[in-house]
């Protein structure tokens, strides 16, 4: 299963116990690396596989790359989490204007419009998601993040999480993490998980003072132009 977070990049999974299977990565790594099958465009693409995929070290040996280091993190959802010290509110259809624009903000990008949280919220995918609204103590909305949940004792996502260009360096991004955690945890979450490119220090560092600790970092494979 795949998901294109955009057309040069593709995040992979397989099933755990085909991980090491030989015929399936070489299967994943003819469809990958030949544009015709329609997978991924020709020249520069990159590709996100499970840590311990026999496929890695199929593409290496086919002339792909190392790319971009990514840490992942974890917070554990056994005991309750702490107030986050912002006012949450569940992103609706009549708020959804305030949370996508909390994240064009955060992200620079236009993209994410209301008519397009319609979309994602009417979507099959949405129904154990939530988007958190974060409001500071002037009831300016500050921050937003969105969380999946995989159904109760399964991990949780945080996907994405940002911070309103006009509120940084408040520590309003370490507390909308707080506050996704115990969003996941009342959904019935094990634990919280998030992601972030090594090369953002700071967003790795918000994390881990919101309780998140990191794993391993994780290498994307790429494919040079």
């Amino acid at each position: 299963m795949g998901y294109l977070d955009a057309t040069d990049l593709l995040r992979l999974t397989t099933a755990p116990d085909l991980r090491q299977d030989g015929d399936l990565a070489r299967r994943l790594l003819a469809d990958l690396d030949d544009p015709e099958r329609g997978v991924l465009p020709p020249g520069k693409v990159a590709l996100e596989i499970p840590d311990g995929a026999l496929l890695r070290e199929v593409l290496l040996e086919a002339g792909w790359n190392p790319d971009e280091p990514w840490t992942p993190l974890r917070r554990d959802l056994t005991e309750p989490v702490e107030d986050s010290g912002l006012r949450i509110e569940v992103a609706g259809p009549d708020t959804a204007g305030v949370r996508t624009a909390v994240h064009r903000s955060a992200f620079g990008s236009p993209a994410f419009t209301e008519e397009v949280w319609h979309v994602l919220a009417a979507g099959p995918v949405y129904a154990g998601a939530r988007c958190l609204i974060g409001y500071d103590d002037q009831d300016n909305a500050v921050a937003a993040a969105t969380v999946w949940s995989a159904g109760p004792g399964k991990p949780g996502l945080l996907e994405p999480v940002g911070v309103h260009a006009g509120h940084r360096g408040r520590g309003y991004g370490t507390a909308i993490s707080v506050a996704a955690a115990a969003a996941l945890r009342e959904l019935g979450a094990s634990s919280a998980l998030v992601a972030a490119p090594s090369s953002n220090a700071a967003a790795v560092a918000t994390y881990r003072a919101a309780g998140y600790e990191p794993s391993p970092e994780r290498l994307d494979v790429g494919r040079a132009a």
